[in-house]
């Protein structure tokens, strides 16, 4: 992928920070995820009180993707940190959004970890969640 293409994915998610609902924790994650077909699908996490219904937004961003009938995807862009931090550090995927890449991604899918637009890091799908657990191993 061409690094205009993964600072557009960057700015997106940076911009995604703003609409964050993160009252507890005051930690806010963008996202943006680029489908086979070109189309951005964006996400930001999304806290509540009890917890276990807070939704983080790579899957936000995957399940509105998925809602449409989009199926394939290219790379993700995941930006976060606490809402008062002047400089933000390198956010990673929880267990559960990387299983989630894992269920409709292939392994040349790209996770896009950044801190801002000029610094960022890639991996590949099997760099991030090695030895996964996905639709394969259900297909008897």
């Amino acid at each position: 992928m061409d690094e205009q293409k993964i600072k557009e994915l960057i700015t997106y998610a940076l911009n995604m920070r703003a609409f964050s609902y993160t009252p507890y924790s005051k930690f806010k994650v963008g996202a943006a995820l680029l489908s086979s077909e070109g189309k951005i699908y964006t996400g930001c996490n999304i806290e509540n009180a009890s917890y276990t219904p807070t939704i983080c937004a790579e899957r936000t961003a995957f399940f509105k993707a998925v809602s449409e009938g989009v199926r394939e995807f290219k790379a993700i862009a995941i930006v976060g940190g606490h809402a008062d931090d002047k400089e933000l550090d390198y956010c990673f995927p929880c267990g559960v959004c990387r299983q989630v890449m894992s269920e409709f991604c292939r392994d040349s899918f790209l996770v896009i970890i950044a801190k801002s637009v000029d610094e960022y890091r890639t991996f590949s799908l099997p760099d991030i969640l090695p030895e996964r657990f996905g639709p394969k191993d259900l297909l008897c």
